[in-house]
């Protein structure tokens, strides 16, 4: 197994029980889907691991500082309630020289600790298993004389993969809220059957159990934490298709919003002129004694047609500006995640294959990812 994981390579290029076809996403984008699930496992645990620890409290970076000429990246590193540090790693495949690189985990912890002014610190080393590691095979402890060095363990073997993924089939199914235990449970699933296959074929499911979520936001912490978890099984297409599904329930989200409330606003403003207006006018050509009645009567007709036409008018026109500037903007965010011109061309609804061509030639995007077919 490769002792170090350096920032330029894909995490699963340690040598583990690699899938056929192992995912390679680059760092940056791995990050971004990482720094996702990171950001909201904030308040949970890893109880339902077998780990009796306390709450995640922070999220803190796994890019350790060098101290020889590399640079390490663990899975994870968490600041616990109890203002301990969890550095975890995942592992499908056991080895006593893993004690060597998790020892190198923590010197380089303590090294950054050091450095911002957070020393002594308590730290724990945790290893979670997948299901084709059991108990027996692994040594939790090491015991060179000058130092003891003791990991807290997880087998995920101990889970009942169908049990679990049949109970949270049916919760999905009802539309029913997952608990914080069960969104855990979730993004571990497919690390708790045995051999690739059985990964990547619960990792699909999950992937179709997730899209039933009515809730998008839960949506994409689930799927973002199975893109993480199982980084190192998955293939590269179904990792394409899920990152896609991703990206895409964001943008719409992002476009409904926004013209939803663009169109509020508009609605709002275009009443009350259209309302001033009318008012004044009938106000001034009627006599005193029946302004109020036929005040209130023409101004209602009238705003009501007036409103009407000039709202679909206004919205039609600001819903088509708002939403090519925000096509805009997130076809620079697909391109750099390396989907093709005519792909992110397909997506748009107003940004023609020449604009996507446009801005992929702006952000100086020469590779044959983004180079169109000309057949």
């Amino acid at each position: 197994m490769s002792k170090s994981k350096r920032r330029t390579v894909v995490k699963n290029s340690r040598s583990r029980s690699a899938a056929p076809e192992k995912s390679s996403i680059a760092w940056q984008n791995k990050d971004v889907t990482s720094k996702y699930f990171g950001d909201h496992l904030k308040g949970k645990s890893f109880t339902v691991y077998g780990l009796e620890l306390p709450e995640i409290k922070e999220v803190q970076p796994t890019n350790l500082p060098a101290i020889e000429a590399n640079e390490l990246r663990l899975d994870h590193l968490f600041l616990l309630k109890d203002d301990s540090l969890a550095l975890v790693d995942y592992e499908s495949t056991y080895a006593d020289s893993n004690k060597i690189k998790y020892l190198s985990y923590i010197v380089r912890t303590l090294k950054r600790n050091m450095a911002q002014h957070n020393f002594p610190c308590r730290i724990r080393m945790i290893v979670i298993y997948t299901a084709d590691i059991q108990p027996q095979q692994t040594d939790e402890r090491l015991d060179i004389g000058c130092l003891q060095f003791q990991l807290e363990e997880a087998f995920l073997s101990r889970k009942d993969s169908e049990q679990t993924e049949a109970r949270l089939q049916a919760r999905f199914l009802g539309n029913q809220e997952l608990s914080k235990e069960e969104q855990m449970e979730f993004v571990i699933l497919p690390l708790t059957y045995k051999g690739n296959e059985e990964k990547q074929a619960c990792i699909r499911r999950c992937f179709e159990m997730a899209k039933l979520l009515e809730d998008a936001d839960m949506q994409r912490f689930l799927l973002s934490g199975m893109l993480v978890f199982a980084d190192k099984v998955i293939t590269k297409e179904d990792s394409k298709q899920i990152k896609e599904w991703i990206m895409m329930t964001k943008v719409g989200q992002l476009f409904e919003e926004e013209k939803i409330q663009y169109g509020r606003e508009i609605e709002k403003r275009v009443t009350r002129d259209v309302t001033k207006r009318v008012t004044e006018k009938v106000t001034k050509n009627v006599t005193e004694k029946v302004t109020k009645n036929v005040t209130e009567k023409v101004t209602k007709n009238v705003t009501e047609k007036v409103t009407k036409n000039v709202t679909e008018k206004v919205t039609k026109n600001v819903t088509e500006k708002v939403t090519k500037s925000n096509e805009l903007k997130f076809s620079k965010i697909l391109l750099h995640t390396g989907l093709s011109i005519e792909d992110v061309s397909n997506m748009m609804t107003v940004l023609t294959i020449d604009d996507v061509q446009k801005i992929a030639k702006s952000m100086n995007l020469k590779s044959d990812n983004h180079e169109v077919n000309s057949k």
